[in-house]
């Protein structure tokens, strides 16, 4: 038979060690609520900057991908053709955009790591981790109608009229802009 006052004294020994655990692990949800507020503001200030190859396209962007700045070079109009510089442009917004988001990763990777799961707390229960997925890939170039192997001869004839068209207007360019 267990004594009244031995049993007493382990339900207070037991209930301080868990009053100890919840203290514990409040102030730990404190740290990384902090840290998780720290992360989001860095996240939000994040801007992602990317110049194309040939560097005639500049494109920025804020944390959520939005183009805050397009810059071309004068070069852009004389050089190339209106649809190729329209798919730089693309592509170059396109890595802005990844730039972006690799940076705002960045911010949550250290805390992401060290949160806990909910098994972590409660045995047999799903991650949580698994639920949020990852951001969709941005295409490495945009599609375009041409990029079929039929009616390539077409497409070849398309783009001496481009030419055409492209030289013409890089002559008006110059002519208004110069």
């Amino acid at each position: 038979m267990t004594n009244p006052s031995s049993r007493r004294a382990e339900l207070e020994a037991r209930n301080a060690a868990m009053r100890e655990n919840m203290t514990s692990l409040l102030e730990g949800i404190g740290r990384q609520t902090e840290q998780l507020k720290q992360a989001q503001e860095q996240a939000l200030a994040t801007t992602g900057r990317a110049t194309s190859r040939d560097g005639l396209v500049t494109v920025a962007v804020n944390s959520a991908g939005i183009v805050t700045d397009l810059q071309l070079s004068s070069a852009a109009f004389r050089s190339t053709t209106p649809l190729k510089l329209s798919e730089t442009i693309v592509l170059t917004m396109q890595a802005a955009a990844r730039n972006a988001r690799a940076q705002a990763d960045e911010a949550f990777a250290p805390i992401m790591a060290d949160m806990p799961d909910l098994p972590d707390f409660f045995a047999g229960a799903p991650s949580l981790k698994g639920l949020i997925p990852p951001a969709p890939e941005v295409p490495s170039r945009a599609p375009r109608d041409d990029d079929d192997d039929e009616g390539t001869t077409r497409a070849a004839a398309d783009d001496d009229e481009d030419e055409d068209d492209d030289d013409a207007l890089a002559s008006r360019w110059e002519e208004r802009y110069s």
